[in-house]
């Protein structure tokens, strides 16, 4: 196992009736900025519970944040956080408003030139204005760990950036929001959940037992909650479990100690900003074809994936690896997503090779745990993903 340091100072409220316990966690006397998407807040109840536990506060509001936090929408709610001299931001939604309530918290106290900069110069943000969440769709895990990933539209680009200073300081988990989600996000989350743990597990064995314990029973409560929670949302021991999987599928516990690969979302990030796939979509897309191009460096840890997730004891240890990545495509399918990007985009001919140069361009020469993974292999993958 390696060498680590972990620290999460993020305080989770868990379970029914814990917005209103919003007034514990925020200042008395701070001006908040509460921060949502599209308006299904305002169709579910969580708006005014919401409105309701803050009527203590002086509160602005900015909506309309998109589902891949777009820059230059971001920029407005920048405008407002200095014109009105927000001190506290409250997200209210999923993990694109957190991203952008993250981006909105570093950018409001950048010195820089463009906060454009907090994307591209790979520094670690060490301060943000201070901020909490209330999450109304699991899957991210934004909630409760230091990354944020931001969308530019009109350079087609989608980079990430994080620090020690973008926790939140609190994020509300109550379940039963749930029960309002449409099964398209139901099945996002959960393969997003789902990869995550993947990202951080499919590497190569490193002593680590406990983390890979940790990762595996992750994967297994996922597997097992998937079909109740796409059958019934409103299911609240279902809804707990999925939940709390999604954010402890990247709160950085699971990562501690163990080589990360996080190649799958580097080439994912690519699709959505080309194509406006959803994030979870593209990495069902490459996911099998990123471990079956990457084999021999992974089986032993998808031969173990195979047989504790899977229950896959039959077979050589490469049987049970190409069984195991088999399973994992069949378990995105069977959650009604489509793992091919020809079933999303007929204009895909040359995406392998703009994605290649653009990481040329940025200079990602070296991907995955081993820092071997060249843009050229990454055009193959993606090319095996058509």
């Amino acid at each position: 196992m390696n060498n680590f340091k972990y620290r999460n100072p993020t305080k989770i409220l868990f379970g029914k009736g814990q917005i209103e316990n919003l007034p514990a966690e925020i200042p008395v006397n701070a001006k908040v900025l509460m921060l949502y998407g599209g308006g299904s807040i305002k169709k579910n109840g969580i708006y005014d519970q919401v409105k309701k536990a803050l009527s203590g506060y002086e509160v602005v509001e900015f909506g309309g944040i998109p589902a891949n936090p777009e820059y230059s929408v971001l920029l407005d709610a920048l405008k407002v956080i200095k014109e009105e001299k927000i001190t506290y931001l409250l997200a209210v939604g999923g993990g694109s408003v957190i991203d952008g309530t993250k981006f909105l918290s570093a950018a409001a106290l950048y010195q820089g030139e463009t906060p454009w900069d907090l994307l591209t110069n790979k520094k670690p943000v060490t301060e943000g204005l201070p901020f909490g969440t209330v999450l109304t769709l699991p899957a991210t895990g934004s909630e409760m760990n230091s990354g944020s990933v931001i969308t530019r539209a009109e350079t087609q680009e989608k980079l990430a950036f994080g620090g020690p200073g973008m926790f939140p300081q609190f994020s509300v988990l109550d379940p039963e929001v749930i029960k309002s989600i449409p099964q398209r996000q139901l099945a996002n989350g959960i393969a997003d959940a789902f990869t995550h743990v993947m990202e951080q597990y499919m590497t190569y064995p490193i002593g680590a037992l406990l983390q890979d314990r940790f990762a595996e029973s992750i994967m297994q409560t996922l597997i097992e909650v998937a079909p109740a929670i796409m059958k019934d949302p409103s299911d609240y021991q279902a809804a707990c479990n999925f939940m709390w999987s999604c954010t402890m599928a990247l709160n950085g516990l699971i990562q501690q100690g163990v080589p990360g690969d996080w190649a799958i979302h580097s080439m994912g990030h690519e699709l959505t900003a080309m194509y406006g796939i959803d994030h979870a979509r593209t990495l069902a897309i490459l996911a099998g074809n990123h471990y079956r191009y990457n084999f021999g460096t992974k089986k032993e840890k998808l031969a173990q994936y195979a047989e504790r997730v899977w229950n896959i004891t039959e077979g050589s240890l490469e049987e049970k690896a190409h069984a195991g990545i088999d399973k994992t495509d069949e378990f995105f399918k069977s959650l009604g997503i489509d793992i091919k990007l020809s079933d999303y985009t007929k204009d895909y001919s040359e995406t392998g090779n703009i994605i290649a140069k653009r990481f040329i361009d940025r200079g990602w020469m070296g991907l995955g745990e081993h820092k071997l993974l060249a843009p050229a292999d990454v055009q193959k993958i993606i090319e095996m993903s058509y």
